[in-house]
C-alpha cells in the first residue's frame, strides 16, 4: 500500500479529488471551495469510508465490514469529527510550512500520538524472485483509520521538498509538484490550469 500517492494520474474518483500526489494533501483536499464556497466531501462516516476506498487504502470487503459494524454509531461520528479537526489543523500547518515556517510542536506531538496509537504495519511481498516491503493496515475500529493519515502527514513534513508543496494559484487545493521542472502552479490543468491560461491570455490582449 502506497500511503504517499495512491493511484496517481486519476484526478477524480468516486466524487473525490486526487490531485495532490500525496495522501495527506489529498485528505486536505476533501474540503474544496468551488466557486468560492466550501464543499464538504466527507459529510458522514460512510463518505469517509468511501474516500478511503477511492484512495486505494481499503477494499470493498473492508468498507462493508466497517459500515456494518460501526455504521451510524456514536464512535463512528466521533471519529469523523476527529478527522475534520485533524484536517483543519493540518491545512493550517501546511499553509504555514509552505511559507517557510517550522512545523508546530503540537502538530508533531499529535502525529506521533496517532502513529503510536494506530501504527502502520510492514510486510514482505514477493514478486517472482524479487521482494519489496509493503505498508498496510487492517482497521478493526473507526479510530484505526488515522493510521495512514498520520503516517502520510509525518512523511510529508519529514521527506517532501518544501518548495515543491504548494497551494493552487487558483483555488484552495494543495499538491506536491512532482514534475521535472518543478513549475506547476495549479492543482490540475483540467480544473484550474486552463482558467489561468485563459485569464493570462486575456490580460496580454488587454495590455497590447
Amino acid at each position: 500500500m502506497n500511503t504517499t500517492a495512491p493511484r496517481r494520474n486519476q484526478e477524480g474518483r468516486d466524487g473525490f479529488l486526487f490531485v495532490g500526489n500525496q495522501l495527506a494533501l489529498d485528505f486536505l483536499n476533501t474540503r474544496p471551495a468551488p466557486n468560492g464556497e466550501s464543499l464538504e466531501l466527507l459529510p458522514d462516516f460512510k463518505a469517509l469510508l468511501q474516500w478511503f476506498q477511492a484512495a486505494g487504502l481499503l477494499n470493498v470487503r473492508q468498507v462493508a465490514r466497517l459500515r456494518e459494524r460501526w455504521g451510524a454509531s456514536d464512535r463512528a461520528h466521533q471519529t469523523l469529527e476527529a478527522a475534520w479537526k485533524l484536517r483543519k489543523k493540518l491545512r493550517k500547518q501546511v499553509l504555514a510550512w509552505e511559507r517557510g515556517e517550522a512545523v508546530h510542536r503540537s502538530t508533531v506531538d499529535e502525529l506521533n500520538r496517532l502513529m503510536a496509537d494506530h501504527p502502520m504495519r510492514a510486510r514482505l511481498k514477493a514478486r517472482g524472485n524479487a521482494f519489496s516491503k509493503e505498508l498496510w493496515f487492517d482497521p478493526q475500529q473507526p479510530e484505526d483509520l488515522f493510521a495512514p493519515l498520520a503516517f502520510s502527514a509525518a512523511t510529508l513534513f519529514a521527506e517532501a521538498l518544501r518548495d515543491r508543496v504548494r497551494k493552487c494559484a487558483e483555488c484552495v487545493l494543495h499538491f506536491q509538484d512532482t514534475s521535472k521542472k518543478g513549475t506547476r502552479r495549479w492543482c490540475s490543468m483540467r480544473l484550474c490550469g486552463n482558467r489561468l491560461k485563459v485569464a493570462a491570455y486575456a490580460a496580454r490582449q488587454r495590455s497590447s
